[in-house]
């Protein structure tokens, strides 16, 4: 059975924000100097819940079949919120301003899972986003010593959010990447590697699209020798996956130049087994 899946965006003007540093590890409103850095924080990483605890901080527990055992993950970019780990991609417009944020009604894809505990969280997070009233950037309060910083999601009812801050591939790469389509096969082919015997490819060819998003044609089949962030393929499936390819500085002299990072599978088919 063939499942195409289409995003669904709402898009929302930005506006600027303005946040320093605070003796707690916080931003909170100053410079416009300031103000870059911390909405820069805000989008060069991608924020994994860590803590959530209701209005009288009582603490609120996910389910544990989250998708692929992944935490909830939100993305800021372009004026977007993208939201990751659940039975589906969500997403919404955000607004800045100084430490205040408003998310606009979240939308997203409409596939059906098997776990109905994960569908309702799904279901609990859409609706709850949009009454975010604040944000801050602070330390990772589950890594105190880690790099990386930590974001402070507080809603109109008191309740508040921890999350803990991963680079994107924007950022770990330094590059804004170049948006790919690729068709994988359903079964690996056997590939020449000289410290591997046996090895297995997946096969994969591109494809192109006009400007409306019709399949303009692809190109020849050939081994894939890498691997693609994100992806992990089951045999049996025939995928198109849009990718970002990042351009490494100074890749090892035995692997490529080329980072490939799943951006999203836009069509997915079961193909029987002859």
């Amino acid at each position: 059975m063939k499942r195409t899946w289409h995003w669904l965006a709402v898009a929302i003007a930005a506006q600027g924000i303005v946040a320093c540093a605070q003796p707690g590890g916080g931003m909170r409103t100053s410079s416009p100097v300031a103000a870059n850095v911390a909405r820069d924080t805000l989008t060069a990483y991608h924020w994994q819940l860590r803590e959530a605890v209701n209005s009288t901080g009582v603490a609120l527990k996910p389910p544990a079949g989250t998708n692929a055992g992944q935490p909830l993950q939100l993305t800021f970019s372009d004026q977007r919120v993208s939201v990751a780990g659940l039975c589906n991609n969500l997403g919404g417009g955000y607004q800045l301003d100084g430490d205040k944020i408003k998310i606009s009604q979240v939308v997203g894809t409409m596939r059906m899972c098997a776990d109905p505990a994960l569908m309702q969280y799904e279901r609990s997070v859409a609706e709850r986003l949009p009454s975010v009233a604040s944000w801050e950037i602070t330390r990772d309060a589950a890594r105190p010593d880690a790099a990386s910083p930590g974001l402070k999601l507080t809603f109109a009812d008191g309740a508040i959010w921890w999350l803990a801050g991963t680079p994107t591939s924007e950022t770990k790469y330094g590059s804004a990447g170049e948006i790919q389509f690729l068709e994988i096969a359903p079964q690996p082919v056997p590939c020449n590697h000289p410290l591997i015997p046996n090895m297995q490819c997946m096969q994969v060819r591109s494809v192109t699209y006009d400007a409306a998003g019709i399949k303009q044609g692809h190109g020849e089949w050939e081994a894939f020798y890498g691997t693609i962030e994100g992806y992990t393929h089951t045999p049996g499936v025939r995928n198109i996956v849009r990718v970002k390819r990042y351009t490494l500085a100074n890749p090892p002299a035995d692997a490529s130049r080329y980072v490939y990072v799943h951006d999203m599978t836009v069509e997915s088919e079961q193909v029987p087994v002859r």
